[in-house]
């Protein structure tokens, strides 16, 4: 049996010593809180809860949506190579 470190809320992650898969691990959780907090202001905005914000929160906001939207095309990117890698390995040749 392999042995894993559990934190809580993360059942079963891989130990940090295991080919950088610890590494990955808390890089694709960093991500997804990314999209989360970008998702967060997005809505935020959307709601027009932002009113009367100088032009330095202006910036600040486009920064912020900026960030959001280089996670989500950095997520589409690792679910295309993802999916790429399971074809090869299913594949039948």
């Amino acid at each position: 049996m392999v042995p894993v470190d559990t934190a809580p809320g993360e059942p079963h992650a891989p130990s940090a010593g295991r080919s950088g898969a610890g590494t990955f691990l808390r890089a694709f959780h960093g991500l997804g809180r990314e999209v989360d907090g970008g998702e967060a202001l997005i809505a935020r905005a959307a709601s027009g809860n932002m009113g009367g914000l100088d032009s330095g929160q202006l910036i600040a906001l486009q920064a912020g949506i900026y960030r959001y939207s280089e996670a989500v095309d950095l997520v589409g990117k690792l679910v295309d190579r993802a999916a790429t890698a399971v074809k090869t390995v299913v594949s039948p040749h």
